[in-house]
């Protein structure tokens, strides 16, 4: 008999997660979710959503009021020190030791989660980032741009096989955030699970595997991101006419039509998983009332229209 090949095991797993605040704020209700090792997951959702509680509780900073997490394997509560020496943290905040340099630091970081030294692999770590030649200066005396790589390298310095970042890119510039994401692509070459949440879809969309979308404390969705697209993605048809409308002819009413720059182009918005489009109904239709089009083009709605779409629906 072959045998069975036995599914990978989570990253994470949290189960009937919930945390209330003592002012009885709810910031998480019943969260239940799973991150597939090796994957980057991205978690969406508007400011207040709960997204920086679900992160923080995972990685055992928050304590929850009650549920279950665990992290490869090692339950938050049972196996807390085992559970954290897996997850590296890039918070929002700049919070960092103003007056430590660099490499002290990140090697104190280190040190901290019971990690031999490793002056190569920290080295490294630090050109990957652009800070070994900010080595030896003090953390307070660095842009903010540099501190957050900082951070970052703290986060990687005891080499854990889970890495949250938590908009790690808000307010940073252009360099920084191409080069954080080409570290992003190494580390998950490297087998890294990585959970991020972040303001700028457009990353989501390029880098995600999965896509999660939060709102009011809820996990309302989870999903492959490229399922995501094709099932809940929308596309228009932009037909530019050779003479413009006043209005749509009536007999054109039951497909979803819009009159757009002053009457000179005609937009459809239809499902594109479906077999039965209408595009074909729109052509006739088009050919019957005399509508002549000079040009025409397609667009397709973005992660951050459906984004946008969920949480209203919600």
């Amino acid at each position: 008999m072959s045998k069975q090949t036995q599914p990978a095991q989570a990253a994470i797993s949290v189960s009937n997660l919930n945390k209330t605040y003592e002012n009885g704020f709810k910031a998480l209700d019943d969260v239940s979710l799973e991150v597939k090792s090796g994957e980057i997951f991205a978690l969406l959702g508007p400011n207040g959503a709960g997204k920086t509680t679900l992160i923080s509780t995972i990685c055992g900073i928050v304590r929850p009021s009650n549920g279950s997490i665990k992290v490869n394997g090692f339950d938050n509560a049972k196996d807390y020190r085992k559970a954290r020496q897996c997850v590296g943290l890039v918070p929002q905040e700049l919070t960092t030791d103003a007056f430590e340099t660099v490499w002290r630091a990140v090697n104190f970081s280190r040190g901290l989660f019971g990690k031999k030294p490793n002056d190569a692999y920290l080295e490294q770590l630090l050109k990957d980032l652009s800070l070994w030649d900010k080595r030896d200066s003090q953390i307070r005396r660095l842009s903010g741009g540099m501190k957050r790589r900082v951070l970052i390298a703290k986060a990687l310095s005891h080499e854990p096989e889970v890495l949250f970042l938590d908009e790690p890119t808000a307010g940073v510039d252009v360099e920084l955030r191409k080069s954080m994401w080409a570290l992003v692509g190494k580390l998950r070459e490297r087998g890294v699970t990585i959970v991020l949440t972040t303001h700028y879809i457009e990353e989501a969309e390029e880098m995600a595997d999965r896509i999660g979308i939060i709102s009011h404390g809820k996990v309302i969705l989870t999903e492959d991101k490229t399922k995501l697209m094709k099932k809940l993605g929308k596309k228009e048809l932009v037909l530019e006419l050779q003479s413009p409308l006043k209005k749509l002819p009536k007999g054109m009413g039951k497909l979803d039509l819009r009159l757009e720059d002053d009457g000179n182009r005609i937009v459809y918005t239809y499902e594109s998983a479906k077999e039965e489009n209408g595009v074909a109904s729109l052509l006739d239709s088009l050919r019957d009332e005399g509508i002549r089009c000079k040009d025409f083009n397609t667009r397709e709605s973005s992660l951050e229209d459906i984004f946008v779409t969920l949480v209203k629906e919600k």
